[in-house]
């Protein structure tokens, strides 16, 4: 591999470099090299849906991060799972088809980024889509990424729907329509019984092409420059350093953490920072690794009074035996879901004109995501804040790139946020203490006895977690940002043929779950790349 050189070089084949790989190798006219750090998508804990309890805890598989102590979580380090393998994070995520609000999108228009609002990217959202249900004019039914909808209705989800419609929040039967308000069911990245990975969706298709090299098992050091031009990396493969040459572009898609990360080793990034590791100067652009936003979990959870929770199943052999034939037979149960069944998005502040928190209804209890299932029948309602203030910061601490970046989440940071948490929280346990799902609930388990607003705080602080979206810390504004990193195109300031195409490039953090945004951004990326929209 040593001095290869291609046209394109893509490093991480997660949600978004999947998408770039298949897009740009489609003509064969471009040689295109994807990099990944991770394995290949062997294990059969990525496809089957409900393995995501498995993949959340395998270092071969996940880079698990953990953030600096928190002060705004009582100095707590956040766990920080994120996909190392092809297909990344969208392998081991939680599968929730959300694209945010339409209004998400005007306001990255708004802040300076034309090409980037709702009208924009419908287009490209569409393109990726590929819907069991829901068509014309905002679905489609042909797209490579799989959308499906949860085939038999779960008696705990009804109940809930039922308790939220007499609280206000209207039953929909699609969350990604033009208003996202509502509760229902959330439709999945499945096909079939098994998880649709970008991987599956966007680099299976097109692995046979003789102009796609895909390289696994290959950790980027640093992209390579000459005249501030990026010429190629230089990765560690099996030990040994190689370096690969591209022809027209260098596109970093290692996500949100390992983007700015890889910038600030190439010497692209704040210039003290790069000084204080001896790392030449590139470019001094101040913004690399700033604004981190993420969605931040409280997760109440609760013991009910009849063995309808998945909790149930995975508790005895026999009920282990009935999912797994479920899916043999049928390709249906639990095992083809996943965890979350129920969504439920709305507003709990009096100023907001679109929701504002968002539920993930959870028909099992552990202690975090991910975790060992309680001996009881139980289920959780996961509350998140949609569009947090808080910002915080990645920051390499070693010229080594095997050295994770130190990254400061600031949950909590700001006025706003507690009281979005603290109202959040009170909505949840209205609606457990509401007919008829209070008649469901033996007790609260978390948080219980906790009353004031100064206690459900303490409560966030204590037990608030992430639910899996870093975003931001490369963001893409115009000029008279001092910490846009990209412009509107994704191009990276002061330097050519260098762009970042994944969640770190997203201005502010969309209303709901990342995947599908990562996947729409790649796609309008790819045109924008290949000069097939104007840029």
């Amino acid at each position: 591999m040593e001095h290869q050189s291609f046209d394109y070089i893509v490093v991480g084949a997660g949600s978004s470099g999947c998408v770039l790989a298949n897009r740009l190798s489609k003509d064969p006219q471009n040689s295109v090299c994807l990099v990944e750090a991770g394995p290949k998508d062997r294990s059969p804990w990525i496809h089957l849906p409900i393995g995501y309890a498995k993949t959340m805890w395998d270092p071969k598989l996940n880079w698990k991060f953990q953030t600096e102590p928190d002060p705004g979580m009582n100095q707590r380090q956040i766990y920080w799972p994120r996909g190392k393998t092809l297909g990344g994070s969208s392998s081991i995520n939680g599968l929730i088809f959300i694209r945010g609000q339409k209004e998400d999108y005007n306001t990255w228009r708004d802040l300076g980024n034309p090409g980037w609002g709702w009208d924009d990217v419908l287009p490209y959202f569409k393109k990726a889509e590929g819907n069991d249900r829901l068509g014309e004019p905002l679905h489609s039914q042909t797209g490579p990424l799989k959308a499906s909808s949860i085939p038999k209705k779960h008696p705990l989800v009804e109940v809930f729907k039922k308790t939220a419609n007499l609280l206000g929040v209207p039953s929909t039967d699609d969350f990604n329509n033009l208003t996202q308000e509502g509760v229902g069911y959330y439709q999945l990245t499945t096909h079939k019984g098994f998880r649709c990975s970008t991987a599956v969706a966007y680099l299976k298709p097109a692995k046979s092409r003789e102009n796609l090299h895909i390289l696994t098992n290959s950790q980027v050091c640093k992209v390579l420059f000459e005249n501030k031009k990026a010429v190629g990396i230089e990765i560690i493969q099996q030990g040994v350093k190689k370096v690969i040459r591209a022809n027209k572009e260098v596109i970093l898609s290692a996500g949100a953490i390992q983007s700015p990360q890889i910038l600030q080793l190439s010497g692209i990034g704040p210039a003290k920072l790069l000084k204080e590791f001896n790392i030449p100067v590139i470019h001094d652009l101040p913004g690399v690794g700033e604004n981190l936003q993420d969605h931040l979990q409280h997760r109440l959870i609760y013991e009910l009074n009849q063995p309808i929770s998945t909790n149930d199943q995975l508790s005895s052999w026999f009920g282990q035996l009935k999912m797994g034939l479920e899916w043999l037979l049928f390709r249906g149960g639990p095992l083809s879901i996943g965890i979350n069944q129920g969504g439920l998005f709305t507003r709990v502040m009096k100023d907001s004109k679109t929701p504002d928190i968002q539920f993930h209804l959870a028909t099992l209890s552990a202690e975090m995501a991910g975790g060992q299932v309680h001996p009881f029948s139980g289920f959780t309602m996961s509350v998140c804040q949609l569009r947090p203030e808080s910002r915080g910061h990645v920051r390499i601490q070693s010229s080594d790139p095997l050295v994770p970046p130190k990254m400061f989440a600031n949950y909590l940071n700001t006025q706003y946020d507690r009281e979005t948490s603290i109202a959040a929280v009170k909505f949840a346990r209205k609606l457990a203490q509401t007919e008829p799902l209070r008649s469901l609930i033996v007790r609260e388990v978390k948080p219980n006895q906790v009353e004031s607003d100064e206690e459900i705080l303490e409560f966030c602080r204590n037990y608030g977690a992430t639910i899996f979206h870093p975003t931001g810390t490369c963001q893409m504004g115009p000029d008279n940002n001092p910490l846009a990193v990209l412009d509107a195109s994704l191009r990276v300031r002061g330097v050519k043929g260098l762009r970042v195409v994944d969640c770190s490039a997203m201005p502010t953090l969309p209303s709901g779950n990342t995947n599908w945004p990562a996947v729409m951004l790649a796609e309008r990326a790819a045109d924008l790349i290949l000069g097939q929209i104007q840029s």
